[in-house]
């Protein structure tokens, strides 16, 4: 008996020190990422406003719904607007790309028709600056959220990779006002081309070779090799094309080979935690 609870309670310390180290949303935050879902496709309409800056003309939609009043960013890119790819469907895939592998990092986001438009909806979540306010204005990182914030610039680079999302400029990379790293503007990603499937966009061998994944999480690793086709097709919906999820297990194989080949270098304690 003291056996079995030593070794549950061995399981929650690990369980609890997983979490900790993927997410950026907090545990009341994930407890209540379902009803935000909900209201955000159900909630009266109160109005819309442009937000003012970004090329997919991003609206900002104020909702109220009972005594419950939130907003959210309401995009609408198709195909090749102004001149790039952009979807509307992959700000949805990615949040539910993050819900599967457990990374917790992107805000709540469904698709809701606004003025007889489809389009898809990403929570407002209060975000105090970005990575290129913080370097314009010299703010330097906390020091006791170096090591935190540094890891979760590895994971979105490692996210990033994975989803084939190419457009994860300073601008969109963004902190809380406790530094937690919060992921938004995913309507570029899950790119097919041969150019996305070839290479990674991070890391030793991608496209931008200066910017590596140097430390994971064991947890999230797990869950990249245990993707398939069927798995992310049910997480997915019908939000990508068959050539999408394809593209993802392509990039999937790339991202654990050069894993793999840091682990061979450095040691797993050092490129895993």
């Amino acid at each position: 008996m003291v056996k079995r609870l030593i070794a549950f309670f061995t399981f929650v310390i690990i369980l609890g020190f997983s979490f900790q180290s993927i997410a950026q949303l907090t545990q009341e935050e994930l407890a209540e990422r379902g009803k935000w879902e909900k209201f955000l496709r159900t909630a009266k309409i109160i109005k819309g406003v442009d937000i003012g800056e970004g090329i997919t003309k991003p609206k900002r939609l104020f909702f109220k719904k009972g005594d419950i009043e939130g907003s959210g960013v309401w995009k609408r890119p198709s195909g090749t607007d102004a001149g790039v790819f952009d979807k509307w469907e992959c700000e949805i895939a990615a949040y539910e790309m993050d819900k599967l592998l457990g990374l917790n990092m992107v805000p709540p986001t469904v698709e809701r028709r606004y003025r007889g438009r489809k389009g898809s909806v990403q929570l407002w979540f209060p975000l105090e600056i970005s990575e290129l306010e913080r370097l314009k204005q010299d703010i330097p990182i906390p020091p006791d959220k170096l090591e935190s914030c540094e890891k979760a610039i590895y994971l979105h680079r490692a996210f990033d990779s994975l989803i084939a999302n190419s457009d994860r400029t300073l601008q969109n990379i963004r902190y809380t006002k406790d530094w937690r790293l919060i992921l938004i503007d995913h309507s570029r990603a899950f790119r097919s081309s041969r150019f996305y499937t070839d290479k990674l966009i991070y890391g030793k061998y991608g496209s931008r070779k200066d910017k590596c994944f140097e430390r994971l999480p064991r947890a999230f690793v797990e869950k990249i090799k245990s993707l398939d086709f069927e798995k992310i097709r049910k997480a997915v919906d019908f939000y990508l094309t068959y050539s999408e999820i394809e593209a993802i297990l392509i990039r999937k194989k790339l991202l654990l080979k050069e894993i793999n080949e840091m682990i061979k270098e450095k040691g797993e304690d050092q490129v895993l935690y």
